[in-house]
């Protein structure tokens, strides 16, 4: 008898098990197929800027009609600024390198000097550019979502919140080129020396 209702309880959690299946199996075809639209665009540096670019216009209009959601403009401006600042930094950052470098010849005594002879080291973004415009579009879509629920609508007086984010912006950019000169490093093409392979 006991054999009977076993078998009976397994057959009950049978249709359940099968809408688990379904709904798993549904979930995994669709991040293959959201993987396979971000692998299908990531050449595609311009248009995808440009649909970013575009994303945030339509987030100010909408914060400019709507004169609200002040804190979520700001919540954005900060992340968007951290992203900014981890996309101009190396990732392996030069000043901790020099200091490990100095302790190593101060604990090992002087040594030759390997300035003019040092291999060419291409600067390697803390946060490569993909990844950037990802988080900055997936951000500045919540940000939207966000915008159309009250609960987000704190009251400020946002030429605080603007005149605060001005000057942490100011302060950090001073900082980072700062940071950029004393290391000689440019995190852009712009200025660099181009090489032909023609002959």
């Amino acid at each position: 008898m006991s054999l009977m209702s076993e078998k009976a309880t397994d057959d009950s959690d049978l249709p359940q098990r099968n809408i688990w299946a379904q709904i798993v199996a549904h979930k995994v075809s669709l991040d293959r197929r959201y993987q396979k639209f971000l692998d299908t665009v990531t050449p595609y540096t311009a248009p995808r800027w440009l649909s970013t670019i575009l994303l945030l216009a339509l987030f100010m209009l909408r914060i400019f009609l709507v004169q609200g959601f002040y804190i979520v403009t700001y919540a954005l401006g900060i992340y968007l600024l951290n992203l900014f600042l981890a996309f101009l930094q190396p990732k392996f950052d030069p000043s901790l390198e020099m200091d490990i470098a100095e302790s190593n010849a101060e604990e090992e005594g002087p040594s030759l000097p390997t300035k003019a002879d040092e291999e060419f080291r291409p600067f390697i973004r803390r946060l490569p550019e993909f990844k950037f415009w990802y988080s900055s579009t997936k951000a500045t879509t919540i940000s939207m979502f966000c915008t159309f629920f009250s609960i987000f609508d704190v009251p400020v007086f946002w030429p605080i919140l603007l005149i605060y984010f001005s000057i942490l912006f100011a302060i950090t950019m001073k900082r980072q080129i700062k940071h950029m000169i004393k290391y000689k490093y440019i995190p852009f093409d712009i200025g660099k020396k181009h090489y032909n392979n023609k002959k």
